[in-house]
């Protein structure tokens, strides 16, 4: 394994999810506040789970988001 190339990989990998991650809760969350569903001023509670079949990684993370 090139160490190097993994890693790069590996960076622009989790950026990905980083950003598209971003970009899909601020629209959730802001679509739910404008229906009432939700309100704008609590924490709500997230949940990502990392997978990897070919090497058998299933990993689950859980946190919260603070609103205000």
């Amino acid at each position: 394994m090139d160490e190097d190339i993994f890693n790069m990989s590996l960076r622009k990998f989790l950026k990905k999810v980083g950003v598209t991650s971003q970009r899909e809760i601020e629209q959730a969350v802001r679509a739910a506040i404008d229906s009432g569903s939700l309100n704008g001023k609590t924490a709500v509670q997230a949940k990502v789970t990392l997978k990897i079949e070919a090497i058998g990684l299933s990993e689950d993370i859980d946190g919260e988001i603070n609103l205000s």
